[in-house]
């Protein structure tokens, strides 16, 4: 029988694309507790089921184990940090997030897409985790985003949206190309810039886009979008992707500079510059995180810190 790396396959099922929820419960004493989990999922609309997998390694996985009530909540867009306070925070996460309780006295999160609360149907323990099967009782669910969770990192597709509304202004579409230790760069008489295309209809960006790598003999596979940003002098709209791939055909245009290197090249502007730091710095953790905002200010989202 073929030996199954346990590393490799936690990354295989980290490929599949899920939300992020915070399970919360009761300890025996009425101390409440609660972790986070993306294993969650519907089971049945009659009678009303969900489940979740709370895992042998859980501090308090006894309590999830046999406990009568638990409450699930989807978190939004946004609530990484809420994340992040029961994935890994030693002290009482409570204390750190806002929350009101359900009608048996279990935590809801302030501010989740949706809050279930259950009564135990049944728990199954199967192999490093426990399948626990729950009747929803309550729900809520007020339609907001959620938080998208994928290869170990957050994202957030109504982000990722925004950058794509209608507008009337150019839009430009550029990727960030990695070539094992270096990035496919565009060089232009006024410094570097990631390969990019131009146009005012939106809908039709990244096709356009894929065709200009092709055009410039570049292979590409793209990916999450890394930094969405007006111009506040030319009200231009830039989004860029993270991409991987390879010079295809020769380009006297693109050059692969070293990321170790990208923080110290001249560019086209100073966002595309600060973007490139940005972007040598995350490289080291490969925790790559969306940049919304303008050429001035903005915030970067979805930094994963979870263990």
């Amino acid at each position: 029988m073929t030996t199954i790396d346990p590393l490799e396959l936690r990354n295989a099922f980290g490929s599949f694309m899920s939300g992020v929820t915070v399970v919360t419960a009761l300890r025996p004493d009425g101390t409440p507790v609660g972790f986070t989990a993306n294993s969650f999922s519907s089971v049945s609309l009659d009678p009303p089921m969900l489940l979740v997998c709370p895992g042998k390694f859980l501090s308090n996985y006894e309590t999830f184990a046999a406990c009568k009530h638990f409450a699930v909540n989807i978190l939004s867009e946004g609530q990484e940090q809420i994340s992040n306070t029961f994935a890994g925070y030693k002290g009482d996460r409570f204390a750190k997030v806002p929350h009101q309780f359900d009608l048996h006295g279990v935590p809801l999160i302030d501010g989740a897409t949706a809050q279930f609360s259950c009564t135990t149907h049944q728990a199954n323990e199967v192999g490093d985790h426990c399948i626990l099967i729950g009747q929803v009782a309550q729900f809520t669910s007020s339609g907001q985003a959620g938080l998208g969770y994928v290869g170990g990192k957050y994202f957030s597709r109504g982000l990722e949206r925004a950058a794509f509304d209608e507008t009337v202004s150019v839009a430009t579409c550029g990727a960030i190309i990695e070539d094992g230790e270096s990035v496919l760069l565009e060089q232009t008489s006024d410094g570097l810039r990631p390969p990019l295309c131009e146009h005012t209809d939106r809908g039709r960006l990244i096709a356009d886009l894929c065709d200009t790598l092709t055009a410039k003999g570049i292979s590409a596979h793209l990916g999450q979008a890394y930094s969405v940003y007006e111009d506040i002098k030319t009200r231009e709209h830039h989004t860029y992707f993270l991409a991987l791939g390879q010079i295809a055909h020769t380009s006297a245009d693109i050059v692969a500079v070293p990321i170790s290197s990208l923080p110290h090249q001249k560019y086209t502007t100073p966002a595309i510059g600060r973007m490139m730091t940005r972007f040598a710095l995350e490289s080291r953790t490969r925790d790559f995180a969306l940049y919304l905002g303008d050429t001035e200010t903005g915030a970067v989202h979805g930094l994963p810190e979870r263990t």
